[in-house]
């Protein structure tokens, strides 16, 4: 079975998540956006499945977590869309007949127990394992083998998209709902939703130590 490798996208984090702007200052919201990120490589870092983690970023501080983690990082495409940063990674990945697991750097319940699940199901013969968001609009992580299965494009509406476009390649996608994964912190619901589950996470170590609580 070919090697594996996570590709996690990452834009600008001193401008991060504009919608969570009414609970955080901008300030915050970087640090957080890097506290998330910290725990999604820390989690694909202690996953003995992968072959290794690429972030697909420009960002100075993203950088600097990668090398800490021992991430590759790559710059093509990265400066693009999320889509374009991801599908130019598998597309790569692809051509060294290698498979990828894409993952967003916003999902700080992430756990290495729950990327091996997405592992496990591809070990069983699945080219196309999916996650859903919780809401089950969004797609939070995606494992395609060879990289380029399936012709991605992320967005607010991309899991059922991704079915069908897996499906139309003539591949049966494999959907394998996990709460960590499924909760991507983008607007004050979703942070509520976080604070409201424990967690020894460096997300909710960071909202701790600024004062932000669970209502």
């Amino acid at each position: 079975m070919s090697a594996i490798w996570a590709v996690v996208p990452v834009k600008d984090t001193r401008d991060a998540k504009q919608r969570l702007a009414v609970a955080l200052p901008q300030a915050h919201r970087s640090a957080l956006a890097l506290a998330m990120l910290e725990d999604v490589v820390e989690a694909l870092a202690g996953t003995p499945g992968l072959a290794g983690i690429i972030l697909v970023t420009v960002d100075r501080a993203a950088r600097e977590l990668a090398k800490h983690y021992g991430a590759q990082i790559s710059e093509d495409h990265a400066t693009e869309s999320h889509t374009s940063a991801v599908m130019g990674a598998a597309r790569a990945l692809a051509a060294r007949g290698e498979a990828m697991l894409t993952i967003p750097g916003d999902v700080p319940l992430v756990t290495s127990a729950e990327i091996e699940c997405v592992i496990a199901a591809h070990r069983r013969g699945h080219r196309f394992v999916i996650v859903p968001a919780r809401d089950e609009l969004g797609s939070n992580t995606i494992l395609a083998a060879p990289g380029d299965a399936v012709p991605l494009r992320f967005g607010d509406n991309s899991f059922f998209p991704h079915l069908a476009a897996a499906r139309a390649c003539g591949i049966e996608p494999a959907v394998v709902p996990l709460p960590g994964i499924g909760l991507d912190i983008d607007t004050p619901d979703d942070l509520a939703a976080f604070l409201a589950l424990p967690s020894r996470t460096h997300a909710r170590s960071l909202l701790d130590a600024i004062g932000v609580r669970a209502a």
